[in-house]
């Protein structure tokens, strides 16, 4: 049964936070190429980057992931929010008590791509294809209610997070 920090589908994920000094920093960016990128256009627009930051915090291992990289450094003085998986503590919002900010993903973004995805869901319903019993349609209203639901969840997530951190 664990330490009660598992996720599972029936039981939420606990939302936590952790303070103290980052060491063992290590920096790293994903990028993601759209796959209907030109090749001779090198713009920004095709490109998504995501900036994975791991270090240790005390005795914890952390690992965090967002749209812009993180402003921290080794032996800052740090708080971050999030939740554990396995062993691993995943970040959802931070404070960095040494350079006095913080930083969390827009969850506002989040709840408006969410109600658009479920309207989309909605449209499909309310498609002659849905009425005649056609699996598509029926594979299209789940995939965006899914996503909705999800975009919802980490909206969610995101807002309990900033409620933990420091003033």
């Amino acid at each position: 049964m664990g330490n009660g920090f598992h996720a599972s589908i029936y039981r939420p994920i606990a939302i936590s936070s952790l303070s103290g000094t980052v060491r063992n920093l290590h920096n790293e960016t994903l990028e993601y190429v759209n796959p209907e990128k030109p090749t001779h256009d090198h713009s920004s627009i095709y490109y998504k980057r995501f900036y994975v930051s791991s270090f240790n915090l005390n005795e914890s291992a952390i690992k965090a992931t967002f749209s812009a990289p993180m402003k921290i450094q080794d032996g800052d003085e740090v708080t971050v929010v999030g939740y554990f998986k396995g062993e691993l503590f995943q970040v959802v919002a931070y404070a960095n008590q040494t350079q006095t900010t913080r930083h969390h993903e827009n969850w506002l973004v989040l709840i408006v791509a969410a109600v658009i995805f479920f309207c989309v869901a909605l449209g499909i319903y309310h498609n002659e294809g849905v009425i005649a019993g056609e699996l598509i349609p029926k594979l299209l209203i789940f995939g965006f209610a899914a996503v909705s639901l999800y975009m919802a969840y980490r909206a969610w997530l995101i807002k309990q997070a900033i409620r933990l951190l420091p003033s």
